[in-house]
């Protein structure tokens, strides 16, 4: 059942259990709708037992949504259920009603009371409210209170609309390089799984380390690179992940899977953040402790990241010296990746030669075919005729240049278009 203490905080057992109303409900509502006027008309009245240290229990919610509560004085544990608490403070705070939050503070409102294992300003950042941060430290709210969690306030500001608070938090004695207490992260591992750029920026500004490992065995860049996003989101984890790259992060830091960025980027199929990697000199061939390379990684999640164009981190890992697929493995790729046609160019443009068999036709759906008619028709014909001259040409000076294909075009004269062919253009004709 819900309940409300009254003044003091005392230990004692329920004084009574019935429907609120009067001071009470009037109390609760007006926390809850930031009411400021009725607020300190309730705390100003000597006949109630009200008080800005009050605290709630909100463990049966329910109860809550019919304003029923237990008045009682505050007990600090209990056998019955587990208490859910929280205080005038915290609302006001999560809620963003500074006027509120202020007038609390001033009729003496403790501002470190965590009767719920965390305090007010771990509310404020986590909503996010700047004002609300800004007044609770104002009057003292310590930037470092670990909450029953094992989070610090700054731990908690996970929102670009958070950016305020974290400066707030630093200026006022944060620590930059706090870890969380069960899986050790930082904050800046927090703004770069987040894809925070604004974060990640004031973090480094502050000295926030870049090497720094969590429980898992990562860096901040590889939270940033494991983080599973949306199509719309690949931009600004690529700022992150460039913004780490240019301050020093090691592209090639393992966590205790051995999963490197590059991995963790192309598991996530975000083309930019591999191209960064692979331009900044990350093994491309590198194998985690499952056997995997990034090769495999991007084509074992192809089939549902097609949104990404997965087809762009195939052909840059080719197009950085990735060890090709075994031609006997092509067939099953065939099967997990039809769906993404231009992954399956990609790859075949890669051979000069590949053994084209009935199987491969049956590996593709009908759908699929259908959908993509000219390309599955032009590769199917390869059972019966060589690849042309120009390929071969392509996949010969390919070969002669691995490892060094990038460097070398890069330095050449060549015309656009030829450029293009060598570094494994699509054929939009075929789709």
């Amino acid at each position: 059942m819900g309940s409300i203490t009254g003044r003091g905080g005392e230990s004692q057992e329920p004084i009574c259990t019935r429907k609120a109303d009067g001071p009470a409900q009037a109390y609760w509502q007006a926390l809850l709708t930031g009411d400021r006027g009725t607020v300190a008309e309730i705390l100003s009245d000597p006949q109630n037992d009200l008080s800005p240290n009050a605290v709630f229990d909100t463990s049966d919610l329910e109860e809550w949504k019919n304003y029923r509560f237990n008045l009682r004085r505050l007990r600090l544990w209990s056998l019955s259920y587990e208490q859910e608490l929280t205080t005038p403070l915290h609302i006001t705070a999560s809620r963003g009603y500074t006027d509120c939050l202020r007038l609390l503070l001033l009729r003496g409102a403790a501002v470190d009371f965590a009767p719920g294992g965390k305090t007010a300003l771990h509310e404020a950042c986590a909503a996010p409210s700047t004002e609300c941060v800004r007044l609770l430290l104002s009057f003292g709210a310590d930037p470092e209170a670990v909450s029953e969690d094992g989070y610090k306030p700054l731990h908690l500001c996970k929102s670009p609309d958070s950016i305020e608070c974290v400066r707030q938090l630093l200026q006022h004695g944060a620590s930059v390089n706090s870890r969380t207490e069960e899986e050790d992260d930082t904050a800046l591992h927090i703004a770069a799984r987040h894809g925070l750029t604004d974060h990640v920026q004031l973090l480094l500004r502050y000295g926030a380390e870049l090497e720094a490992k969590n429980e898992e065995g990562q860096t901040p860049l590889n939270a940033a690179c494991a983080q599973p996003h949306q199509p719309q989101d690949m931009d600004r984890y690529y700022r992150v992940c460039q913004l780490l790259v240019e301050s020093g992060a090691s592209i090639n830091a393992a966590d205790r899977d051995r999963q490197h960025p590059l991995h963790l980027a192309c598991k996530n199929a975000n083309a930019q953040v591999a191209e960064l990697l692979l331009a900044r000199g990350a093994n491309v061939n590198v194998m985690n402790y499952g056997g995997n390379t990034a090769l495999h990684n991007i084509l074992q999640a192809t089939a549902y990241k097609l949104e990404h164009h997965p087809e762009l981190v195939v052909r840059a890992l080719l197009n950085y010296g990735a060890i090709r697929i075994w031609p006997g493995s092509l067939l099953k790729v065939l099967r997990y990746c039809h769906a993404c046609p231009r992954v399956i160019e990609a790859l075949m443009n890669s051979y000069d030669h590949v053994r084209i068999s009935e199987d491969w036709v049956e590996a593709v759906p009908a759908e699929v075919v259908q959908k993509y008619p000219r390309f599955y028709q032009s590769l199917f014909s390869l059972e019966q005729r060589p690849r042309s001259l120009q390929h071969l040409a392509r996949c010969a000076l390919r070969t002669f240049l691995e490892g060094r294909l990038l460097l070398v075009l890069s330095q050449l004269h060549l015309p656009s278009a030829l450029h293009r062919f060598l570094l494994l253009s699509f054929e939009d004709v075929l789709y």
